[in-house]
Parts: C-alpha cells; sequence; structure tokens
C-alpha cells in the first residue's frame, strides 16, 4: 500500500488517504474503538455490505458529472478492485461491492489521479449535492445551476462544519420549475429564478423521506445567487450544534425544525452571520457555460435495420438542447447497473463524437449530452451494440429501485427482483404505458427510502408478513405521491400490505383499472385524487389474504430458497458509541487540524476545528460521569452545569460564553489563535481532572 504515497499531488488529498490506511491498520491491530472507525470510514465512502468480509465502495460525483477520462479510470478500478459492476444511485453517485476494506486507501488514490473523491460520499456529512441531469442544456431552464451545485460541492468538501454530524445532509439543486432534482425532499432544495435580470433561487429547507416523510418548508421566494453558500453554511452550523445526535431516529433536520419551528430554526441560522467563512467563494460560470468541446469529425457511413425502432429511441430518449443543434440521448440503465466493458466503450464515444460528459440521473440512468443532430443515427447504432439504446428513457416502464437484500444490512425484501418483474408486466402486456412519463414506479427494499418510493405514484416498499408461525417477503403498495413543481409536491399514501409475489398482480390491477376508467388527459396522479385511497383498498385488498399463502409466497423474487427476515446494523446514519479516552484523542487530533488551518490561513476553519474540540473534550467528561449526551447545545449546557458551575473545572466564565466565542467574533487571524489556545488550555484541565479522577478511583 506505498505506492500512492507519493503520487497524489494534492498534499491534503494525501493526508486522507494516508489516515484512512492508519486507522484501518489500528483497527485491524485492535486499538481503534469500532464504532469511531465505522464513523471514519464511512465518511470516506466505505460502507459495510450485507456479505461479511467485504464492503460497498460510493464514488462522489458532483451532481452526476462524469467525463471519459473518468468514466475509463472507474472502469479500471472496478475491474481491479472490485467485479466489474458499476451501480448508479439515486443521488447520481456510482458504487462498486465486495472491495477489501484493506485496499480502499489504494483504490481512493488511483481515483484522485482523475480528480475522483470518495471523501463524504456516505456518513454524518453532507452527501453527493444533486442537481437536475438536463442543467445547462433545458430549454426551459433561466440558467445553469451547475456552477452553483459545484461551488457548493468544492466549499463543504472536507469544511470542518459538517464533518461530524448528527446525521446525513442532502442538497439538491433543479434546473427549472418542473423541479426535477426533487427540491421538497431535501434538506436543502434550490430552484433557479431571475428577478429583475439577476439570478437567484426559491429556496426550501428541511425535506425528507424515510418512514416519516415531510414536506420541505418555503424559505424564500427569491435569495441571490451570491448569498447561497453562506445560507448553507449558516443552517449546517445550526444543525451541527442543536441537531440531535443521541437518537437515530429522529437525527434528520426536518425534525430539528418540527421540534424547535421554523421560526425558531431562523433565529438561530441569524446568529452564525459574524462568525460565517469570509472566503469569496467562486462561481466557475464561464467553465460551464462555455461552447461544449466538439470535434471537427466526419459523420460515420452507417445502415438502420429498424426504422420503426429507431424514430421510438428518438421520441423517447432524445432531448433537444437549449443549444442549437445539438441534442442529449437518454441511456436506461435497468437498476441502475452497468459494466466495465460497456462503460469504456461509451466513454470512447463521448470523447470522440460528443462533448466528452455524461450526466447520471436521479433514475439511476445516463444522459450523453452535445450530441450533433446528424450524429445520433449513428449513436443508436452503436449504443444498441452495447445494449444501451432500449427505449423509455425517463417514462414508466423505467423503474427505480434500491440494492435492497441484494447487498445492504438493512434491506428486508428484495426490490432489484420484484422491479425486474414488474418491467417485464410492463413491456409484454401494457405497451401503451411503457413511455408515459404520468406514473413513475420507484421501489425500496425497506423504510429508509433510498428508491424513493413514498414519492412516487406507484411504489413498493418491503416489508415482511406472517401467516401463521411462518414469515412472507411483502410490499407495501403506496399511491398517489409525485412531484407538482417550484417546489411542491406529494407523498404517496399507505394502502395495503401485499406478499411480494403478488406485487405483479398488484400492478396488473391498478393499470387495467386506471386503463378502463380514467378520463381522457387525466393523469394517475388526478384518478387516485378522484377515486379515493379506499377505492384502491378495495381494489387490492384480495390480494392481501394471507390465508391461502403457497409455498412459492415464501421464496422472494430473485431467491431460490425460503425468506429468513435478516437485518444487520444499518450504517446509512454512521451512528457512533464514543468512548472517553477515544474522545479526549480526537480532541488533539482537532487542535492539530485547527493549527494546520491556521498555517493555511483558512481562519474559519480553524476556528471550528477549535470549536469542535472543545465541546469534544466536554463531552468526554460528561459521558465518564454517565451524564447522557445529545446535541453540542445541550452538551454546553450541562458542562456548565455540572462542571463550572459546581467548581470541578475553573474558567472565568461561563462555559457557554467560553465556547460561543465562535459566534461573537468574525473570523480572524487573532482570534483563530486565540481560540487554539482557548481549546489547548480547556483539553489540558479536562485531562488532568480525568487523570486525578481515573487515579482516585
Amino acid at each position: 500500500m506505498q505506492s500512492f504515497r507519493t503520487e497524489i499531488e494534492n498534499p491534503v488529498v494525501e493526508k486522507d488517504i494516508i489516515d484512512l490506511e492508519k486507522k484501518i491498520r489500528l483497527f485491524r491491530e485492535g486499538k481503534a474503538d469500532e464504532e469511531k472507525f465505522r464513523s471514519l470510514r464511512l465518511a470516506r465512502g466505505v460502507y459495510g455490505q450485507r456479505q461479511a468480509g467485504v464492503q460497498m465502495v460510493r464514488i462522489k460525483l458532483p451532481f452526476g458529472k462524469v467525463t471519459s477520462e473518468q468514466l475509463h479510470r472507474i472502469a479500471d478500478v472496478s475491474d481491479e478492485y472490485s467485479t466489474g459492476r458499476l451501480h448508479i444511485t439515486t443521488r447520481q453517485d456510482i458504487q462498486i461491492h465486495y472491495v477489501s476494506l484493506d485496499r480502499t486507501p489504494e483504490l481512493w488514490a488511483q481515483l484522485e489521479k482523475d480528480d475522483i473523491t470518495l471523501r463524504e460520499a456516505c456518513g454524518n456529512t453532507v452527501r453527493n449535492i444533486t442537481a437536475s441531469p438536463t442543467a445547462g442544456i433545458d430549454v426551459d431552464e433561466p440558467f445553469d445551476v451547475s456552477p452553483y451545485a459545484d461551488a457548493a460541492f468544492r466549499f463543504f468538501l472536507r469544511n470542518p462544519i459538517c464533518q461530524e454530524m448528527g446525521r446525513k445532509f442532502k442538497i439538491a439543486f433543479s434546473a427549472t420549475d418542473e423541479d426535477t432534482a426533487l427540491s421538497y425532499i431535501h434538506d436543502l432544495g434550490f430552484i433557479p429564478k431571475l428577478k429583475n435580470g439577476k439570478r437567484g433561487f426559491k429556496v426550501m429547507l428541511g425535506g425528507g423521506l424515510g418512514s416519516q416523510p415531510r414536506h420541505a418548508d418555503k424559505l424564500y421566494d427569491f435569495i441571490e445567487a451570491e448569498k447561497i453558500i453562506p445560507l448553507i453554511e449558516s443552517v449546517l452550523r445550526v444543525f451541527d450544534r442543536h441537531g440531535e445526535r443521541a437518537k437515530r431516529l429522529k437525527a434528520r433536520m426536518k425534525f430539528l425544525i418540527k421540534d424547535i419551528g421554523l421560526e425558531a430554526f431562523l433565529e438561530l441560522v441569524d446568529e452564525q452571520k459574524k462568525a460565517l467563512s469570509q472566503e469569496k467563494v467562486e462561481f466557475h460560470i464561464d467553465k460551464f457555460e462555455a461552447a461544449p468541446p466538439l470535434q471537427d469529425i466526419e459523420v460515420p457511413s452507417i445502415k438502420i435495420e429498424d426504422e420503426k425502432d429507431y424514430k421510438v429511441w428518438r421520441n423517447t430518449n432524445v432531448i433537444p438542447q437549449k443549444q442549437e443543434g445539438l441534442f442529449a440521448i437518454g441511456i436506461r440503465v435497468p437498476l441502475g447497473d452497468f459494466y466495465t466493458g460497456g462503460a469504456r466503450q461509451l466513454a470512447g464515444l463521448i470523447k470522440k463524437y460528443a462533448g466528452n460528459e455524461i450526466r447520471l440521473s436521479l433514475r439511476q440512468d445516463i444522459l450523453v449530452r452535445h450530441v450533433r443532430e446528424e450524429l445520433l443515427p449513428f449513436f443508436y447504432t452503436e449504443l444498441k451494440k452495447l445494449g444501451y439504446a432500449e427505449t423509455g428513457y425517463d417514462k414508466t416502464v423505467d423503474i427505480t429501485a434500491c440494492p435492497g437484500t441484494d447487498t445492504c444490512n438493512l434491506g428486508i425484501a428484495s426490490s432489484t427482483g420484484i422491479a425486474d418483474v414488474l418491467e417485464d408486466v410492463l413491456k409484454e402486456e401494457y405497451p401503451q404505458f411503457i413511455n408515459g412519463k404520468d406514473i413513475t414506479i420507484k421501489i425500496s427494499g425497506c423504510m429508509n427510502a433510498c428508491g424513493q418510493h413514498n414519492m412516487a405514484e406507484i411504489g413498493f416498499q418491503g416489508m415482511s408478513i406472517k401467516s401463521g408461525k411462518a414469515v412472507a417477503p411483502a410490499l407495501q403498495v403506496l399511491l398517489g405521491g409525485g412531484v407538482l413543481g417550484n417546489g411542491e409536491g406529494r407523498f404517496a399514501d399507505k394502502v395495503v400490505k401485499v406478499p411480494s409475489k403478488r406485487g405483479p398482480e398488484a400492478l396488473r390491477v391498478l393499470l387495467n383499472d386506471f386503463d378502463a376508467n380514467a378520463r381522457s388527459d387525466e393523469k394517475f396522479i388526478q384518478y387516485y385524487d378522484r377515486q379515493g385511497k379506499t377505492y384502491f383498498y378495495d381494489l387490492l385488498k384480495d390480494l392481501a389474504d394471507t390465508s391461502d399463502l403457497s409455498e412459492n409466497d415464501f421464496i422472494d423474487w430473485g431467491h431460490e430458497k425460503p425468506y429468513i427476515k435478516a437485518v444487520g446494523v444499518g450504517e446509512c446514519a454512521g451512528v457512533v458509541i464514543d468512548l472517553i479516552a477515544t474522545l479526549l484523542f480526537e480532541s488533539e487530533e482537532k487542535i492539530d487540524n485547527a493549527q494546520s488551518a491556521l498555517d493555511r490561513k483558512a481562519w474559519a476553519d480553524s476556528i471550528y476545528h477549535s470549536y469542535t474540540s472543545i465541546v469534544n473534550s466536554a463531552k468526554a467528561l460528561l459521558l465518564a460521569d454517565d451524564v447522557k449526551t445529545n446535541t453540542q447545545a445541550g452538551i454546553i449546557a450541562q458542562f456548565d452545569e455540572l462542571f463550572v458551575e459546581t467548581g470541578k473545572i475553573e474558567l472565568s466564565t461561563s462555559f457557554k460564553e467560553f465556547t460561543y466565542q465562535l459566534n461573537e467574533h468574525e473570523p480572524s487571524e487573532e482570534f483563530a489563535q486565540k481560540y487554539i489556545e482557548d481549546a489547548r488550555l480547556f483539553l489540558k484541565r479536562v485531562d488532568a481532572y480525568r487523570t486525578k479522577e481515573v487515579q482516585d478511583v
């Protein structure tokens, strides 16, 4: 594992990778707490699989943008360290599976050669920032949101304010009012607007899916584009300080807003203004809006063998761009799975004949951009050879599904297995629905909603169902969700739970009824609203009867053996159980980080590292006294009450005043240096108190 050490030009990245290698070694030697180690590896994109002894590695690809060179690199890495399969996620990432933990630093180093990171792809961090795959080419967009998504990604990557939050944090940028990036289900969602010729965004705050979906609140109808980074920073500071940390299921920002109210939350956001980083954020607008690098190449001579199929493909998979004479090609990727051989050939095509760029979509597909019209027949024939020319891109047949029980620890029932079957049902029995956009079908293997089942017109959630003493795989059928546009959306109703093997029949019943009874031009959501939830329950309730289950009903889709409900420990949130010694050691590391940031003249980063060190040290003493800790704000209040006011720890002020100095000062070298010294002094006092306490036992 030595080779990468001298091959990475960026010293920050090199240190990051070497640190991961070091922590893996300490973990293998039994010198690192398992839960703390889990938190660290998750924040570096290394996620435990359902299968023991191997890892899933999530490759972070901001707003789904991938160049030919990057796609080649990812394919090489997958072949070398994984199985050659690439999986596109609903957050525009790529995942590879069955990776040895010990090889992850080397894998990461290889990816960084083409500016690809794993950092903060998982864990309690800012996850991959998503955007509409048509951003920059959409004929209806006010402007390209890509530079703003890119700036947010760069600013918050490795930013100390969002490294160890209570839970994950998700941000999305939609290209138009159609809201194809689903702003209303994100912690922060942005929709572009023009006001008096000035660029800005409508901002949505506090949305989320999971077992308790919440529609985001409208924060602003319009905020100037240059203000969005300070806004995100302020929101993250509040979430880091006040967000739940002890109860995993309540640790998302939507619950914080629900608990304290939007008005109180915004007051806390306003209090952060003075402490914000003064770094000027650069939006590389010219870079993204420049003409695509098209090569002057002769159009290859080809022959279309099936003109009818070509016309259907062009109608369903080809999108006119706002750039005159250019088109985007949608590649439907069933279940988001494709392989390195095809990936390399696709990379060669876009390098030579397009704009050297693809975008991964939220529906786990690929969008090739900047194709000249005269090259469309050529692309069709080449994609056909690769198996990449299936019609129905972004249409009903384009079913979204999470990995479910294939690889995920939390999977309850198979999502991919039922998705395959439902796609076959659509193709063979319902050609009239295949290329429609009015019905989306989404499937999740559990309540966490990684497949976004609870915001689809027709959704399925993996569950289990009892029949006597036996347990069978089941699907919760949800209906009536969907995107309404401009930051508005709706969540689906839970209608009925059916055995998994009856999922295809449930779909048939729904489509047959809609086909027979819907009014002309009536969308599925409208039809659902007209008929009502009870109507659909009555329609499907016979399928829910478990009194006559057959032997086959106890075998899940894609499996050969009878179903066993086996749910492991989920790592989506990176829950951490802290040990006192580990916390104090980490406080030292955070002070070192503060000093490094100071040396780089990153005053705000230095100050925040010092802040987290102080809170960390206080938490250690509280845990040593068996005091349950939750939010950072709670830790600060508890420490005042139990240690400062009692005289156990001497400070010249209250602990609250001591800690919250960062809110009272603008970031400067002078204050950053003082705050580091404060953090060092505090850690010394805490360590001395703890040492004496242990000796007296």
